[in-house]
């Protein structure tokens, strides 16, 4: 049995930032910085709550007689009595033999094209154990992009305009930028198991420190260039975030309505109609927020009974990420531009390199886990390698399909001259093979 790592990381960060923010809103108060306070105790108390619901959510606490656990998490100490429930369960799970257990069946990675399939037994201890780590990294992913990203840019865009970083909002922004990458590091694993739920995944740790690093330079970098922006043009900054909030919030609908499915109804059974139609919103808004700083790594499908599309869609993650880096190198544009003297001391032209160079060095690390650290590389079709390749021939070709056209072009226009030059008496219809080659040679 695993030891329960990330149910610890996930409390760890979910206390400390909710302790950071608190400190940091009672030193804003104390300022006489209002609007600072309340938007600090926003971003952490929002977070805190839907965390709570959460976890309630995935296990059930609503339709099930446990006061006690209810009022832990209206006091928003469910976390906390989470994890203690959970290492309870780890070390009695090695004193008392189950004795009922569930077979779970599972394929192994292809080996020579071969894949074996396994049958292993999971007992009840194990099988709360798992159900814990789900419900941690929902919160995980929850906490991150719906506090922690806000949170996040918030103090990052205090600093700039106070021209002053303290150490209570250096340490703030430090435990939010954790928090988010490792929401989006959870957004991976989880994105990886549901794809391939009927196979054994297994990652490995270099697997973990490639997708930390991708996650932290793309993240850093879209923080950094969303502030700046904001920074010299406060009314524009809403239309973008209006723009992505529409866009990713209505495309999973509108595909949804282009397919004309049914409204899905298997998602609880004690939810309405109502209800259904709330926890859709809100895993739209999720998906909606992670979206707005980082790829997403899975994609909402509505009609679907997973609500995850399963099918890994090379396509979107390039629109994605051409249309990212456009957009960030146009915001930064716009910055320098109209940039204000409180950057008068900064080099501008070598910050804007740095912050592109930064997202280029997100999308390399993505390329490399995809090329040799994902758990499940051999069931792609093709790699990141054979595309790249391919994506190359391509272009080679329709470069070398370009050039020999040309003198062939010039040389029909001499040759056509010639004739009229020449006496119509001497004038000869000319040979289908000078035709032949020169189709063979464009086609070529």
């Amino acid at each position: 049995m695993k030891f329960p790592a990330s149910v610890l990381a996930s409390v760890f960060l979910f206390v400390a930032e909710t302790t950071a923010a608190l400190s940091l809103s009672s030193t804003y108060r104390s300022g006489g910085d209002r609007m600072w306070q309340a938007l600090t105790l926003l971003f952490s108390l929002l977070p805190c709550a839907l965390v709570q619901l959460t976890l309630l959510f995935v296990h059930r606490d609503l339709s099930r007689d446990r006061p006690l656990v209810l009022l832990l998490h209206l006091l928003q100490l469910g976390p906390l009595f989470r994890c203690f429930e959970v290492f309870c369960i780890y070390f009695q799970s090695g004193n008392n033999e189950e004795p009922y257990v569930s077979i779970t069946k599972k394929r192994q990675m292809p080996k020579n094209g071969l894949s074996e399939e396994i049958e292993k037994e999971v007992g009840q201890a194990e099988g709360k154990l798992i159900t814990h780590r789900s419900a941690f990294s929902r919160a995980s992913v929850i906490q991150a992009f719906l506090g922690s990203a806000p949170q996040l840019t918030l103090q990052l865009y205090i600093s700039i305009m106070q021209q002053d970083v303290t150490v209570g909002r250096s340490l703030l922004m430090t435990i939010s930028l954790l928090s988010i990458v490792y929401g989006a590091l959870r957004c991976n694993i989880l994105a990886i198991k549901i794809k391939y739920d009927e196979y054994e995944v297994k990652v490995k740790p270099l697997a973990y420190v490639c997708i930390f690093l991708w996650r932290s330079f793309e993240i850093a970098t879209r923080v950094v260039v969303l502030v700046l922006f904001t920074s010299v043009l406060k009314t524009w900054v809403v239309v973008i975030i209006l723009i992505n909030f529409f866009s990713f919030f209505l495309y999973p609908w509108i595909l949804f309505w282009c397919s004309g499915s049914p409204f899905p109804e298997n998602i609880e059974k004690a939810l309405s109609r109502v209800g259904t139609t709330i926890v859709l919103c809100f895993l739209t808004l999720l998906y909606t927020g992670i979206n707005m700083f980082c790829w997403s790594a899975v994609q909402l499908k509505i009609d679907s009974p997973d609500l995850i599309s399963k099918s890994h869609n090379w396509y979107q993650l390039l629109v994605y990420y051409m249309m990212r880096f456009i957009e960030n190198a146009i915001l930064l544009l716009l910055w320098y531009l109209f940039k204000t003297d409180i950057y008068m001391y900064v080099c501008a032209p070598l910050l804007v390199l740095q912050l592109l160079v930064g997202y280029c060095t997100a999308i390399l690390f993505m390329l490399v886990f995809y090329q040799f650290f994902h758990p499940c590389k051999k069931l792609f079709s093709s790699s990141v390698s054979e595309g790249f390749q391919r994506w190359l021939r391509c272009f080679c070709w329709a470069c070398r399909r370009q050039k020999p056209c040309e003198p062939i072009g010039k040389s029909d226009l001499q040759s056509s001259r010639d004739r009229d030059e020449t006496p119509s008496s001497s004038k000869t219809s000319p040979e289908p093979s000078q035709f032949l080659n020169a189709e063979n040679l464009c086609s070529a």
